[in-house]
């Protein structure tokens, strides 16, 4: 129920509401005093809307609003943050390639910028649609970061780090833009040369989301937006209503990824019927025909209510079980095709010349001599009807991607019979059928927007379908349900829960329904879990010059006092920008525990007092890379020690010390 406002009415604010309505294309969007959005007038347009003569001023194509360029300073700002690995909740720790990643999804992105800098393949997100009900990151661009928390507090009192975009604003756009305009300008980093990035929205913001990729990722690779009609239209709109949203696709490089990716997709039914026309050709014998069998194809075909159309001119059973359509295979251009394409075939039967089309036959003749000696050209029953050319399913099993895509089904009883209780989820068909269509065995799929862990969900299902190792980074903050949520009252405190849970379920699912599938057992349905944090490092690492030297002299760490060798050992990671899913392992040299990550491309340890004969001992490792804590040595002699023992032994050994 709404508020009395116990106040005299806002003259300017009615004036406004005035001009609106006859000029709308003057209305923009301010901050008050406040810092909160409202709408104000443009009054550069008013003064041209309501002249005969072309106003002053200078006239420049750009998309902006409030908050816009402090977006930019926050995306580009460094953090003192750190990723804390969790064992306890990851599965498979030690040998998985997976990762989930709770926290900001801004300030994870910013951290992963050393590690996967170029290597992610597919972004694949599904933000906030600012409808006025969902939430908004509340990220804060007019104070600095060290303000905001002092003043405001980075969480409220449930410990959400997101603000609900309500009535007040909920149609102001500056927020939701600067919002997202700062990540993406951060993940686009992350996109290999021939990377894509898909981002599901709705009405609300597709027109600034276009613009802002266009902006980021550059006009010039917009490769399309998917129409995604859900065959369910809205039932509270006030004007048309809308049964559709979108998925703008972008990538890093539209040249580069064209060149090398065909952007296709697989054709859903496929397999399911080439399978039904495998086991009608099985049956032909002396009482059943294959004219019999094409038959009965035909009228199965009619019955399936989820092909579509170009699924269905696949109706035919050759005589060697293959499922195809007959093509023409007139020459496709206007103009008269070269002497060497009006070259007649010959009907095998009676041995008389097939007629030739009139502009010509698409091939030239040693072609078609070979389409006839591999057997895909189809004759009639005499040489009066004209050949057509032969096209089998399971060699054209892939499609191009349409602007349109009919899918009016939910994952939500999906989610249900995995006891996973989640509003709104991804659809995994199709996320999976994206997926497919623009990664290759190997790649890394992101989402930093993960809610459910559908995008993880979809890329464990399509590996156990086509054999890939595809890899998954998740990324999601913490956000806690609500009380009275169904997913609270089952146990779920916050989405990251629901999430990794999902994932573990999934994961056993898969295994479970291709159980019989070669190569099952070595499917990658594990994931290490990384949870955000403030940095290992106490004050005194960053600003030494602030504490007296008596003072420092009472300091026994300048590493947090609850933070162990893992925590340390996987910050040195993302500062020398290795892979967090890499293997590693532990052993004791002289009682010293000593951490050697990925065979060598890094080796550590974090003891008190090491003596140089261990020191030796993991220079003759050779390693890439080798770090230490400043603790690790007794004194500056000893530490330049270790640098010469290095020099010696290991002399292309980068060594560092925290």
């Amino acid at each position: 129920m709404d508020k009395m406002r116990m106040e005299s009415v806002n003259i300017t604010d009615k004036n406004i509401e005035n001009i609106e309505k006859m000029f709308p294309n003057c209305i923009t969007e301010t901050v008050d005093a406040d810092g909160k959005p409202k709408k104000a007038i443009n009054f550069d347009i008013l003064r041209q809307m309501l002249s005969e003569d072309l106003a002053e001023g200078d006239e420049k194509y750009e998309f902006t609003w409030v908050g816009k360029k402090a977006s930019i300073v926050e995306a580009n700002k460094p953090i003192r943050k750190t990723l804390r690995p969790c064992k306890e909740e990851s599965v498979n720790w030690d040998t998985t390639e997976n990762l989930y990643i709770e926290g900001d999804n801004l300030e994870v992105l910013k951290l992963l910028q050393e590690s996967y800098l170029g290597k992610v393949k597919m972004i694949y997100i599904d933000p906030p649609y600012n409808t006025g009900n969902d939430f908004i990151y509340n990220d804060d661009f007019k104070i600095n970061t060290e303000e905001y928390v002092e003043e405001s507090g980075e969480y409220d009192d449930k410990g959400n780090r997101m603000f609900r975009n309500t009535d007040y604003n909920g149609r102001f756009h500056s927020d939701w833009c600067s919002m997202i305009y700062s990540r993406l300008l951060v993940a686009r980093n992350l996109l290999n040369n021939e990377g894509v990035i898909l981002i599901n929205i709705d009405e609300n913001e597709i027109i600034n989301l276009q613009k802002i990729c266009m902006e980021i990722f550059g006009e010039k690779n917009d490769l399309g937006t998917i129409v995604w009609d859900k065959r369910n239209p809205k039932g509270d709109s006030k004007g048309i209503s809308s049964q559709h949203e979108y998925i703008v696709v972008y990538a890093k490089n539209k040249a580069l990824l064209t060149e090398k990716c065909k952007i296709q997709r697989p054709k859903k039914n496929a397999f399911f019927m080439i399978n039904k026309a495998k086991q009608l050709f099985n049956k032909i014998n002396n009482a059943y025909s294959l004219e019999d069998a094409n038959q009965e194809f035909k009228i199965w075909l009619q019955k399936q209510n989820t092909l579509s159309g170009g699924e269905r001119a696949y109706n035919n059973i050759d005589d060697c079980g293959r499922l195809f359509q007959a093509v023409s295979m007139s020459w496709p251009n206007k103009k008269k095709a070269p002497d060497d394409y009006f070259v007649p075939i010959v009907h095998p039967v009676t041995k008389k010349y097939c007629p030739v089309p009139e502009r010509g036959w698409r091939n030239p003749s040693s072609t078609m001599k070979k389409l006839m000696d591999d057997g895909l050209i189809v004759f009639g029953k005499d040489e009066t009807i004209q050949p057509r050319r032969k096209y089998l399913l399971d060699e054209n099993l892939y499609e191009n991607i349409s602007s349109l895509l009919y899918y009016g089904g939910s994952d939500t009883e999906l989610l249900l019979n995995m006891n996973i209780p989640f509003d709104t989820p991804k659809v995994v068909d199709i996320c999976q059928e994206h997926i497919a269509s623009f990664t290759n065995e190997g790649d890394i799929v992101l989402d930093f927007f993960s809610g459910s862990a559908t995008t993880a969900h979809a890329v464990m299902q399509l590996n156990a379908e086509n054999g890939g190792y595809r890899k998954f980074i998740m990324v999601q903050l913490p956000e806690t349900t609500d009380e009275n949520s169904e997913a609270y009252k089952v146990g779920y405190k916050n989405i990251c829960e629901i999430g990794k849970e999902r994932i573990r379920r999934a994961g056993k699912k898969i295994i479970e329904e291709n159980r019989d599938k070669e190569g099952i057992e070595n499917l990658d349905i594990g994931f290490r879990v990384l949870k955000l944090d403030e940095s290992n490092m106490t004050d005194v690492y960053y600003s030494p010059d602030e504490y007296s030297q008596d003072l420092l002299a009472r300091l026994e760490s300048n590493v947090k006092p609850d933070r162990n060798d893992l925590d340390l050992l996987f910050s040195c990671l993302l500062e020398w920008g290795l892979p967090l899913s890499l293997p590693y392992s532990s052993e004791k040299i002289e009682g010293y525990t000593i951490h050697n990550y990925n065979n060598g491309d890094l080796i550590s340890c974090f003891e008190e007092n090491i003596p140089d004969s261990v020191i030796k001992e993991i220079a003759k490792k050779q390693p890439l890379r080798a770090v230490f804590r400043d603790s690790s040595f007794v004194n500056s002699p000893s530490k330049i020690n270790v640098g010469e023992i290095f020099k010696l032994l290991a002399p292309d050994t980068r060594v560092k010390v925290i």
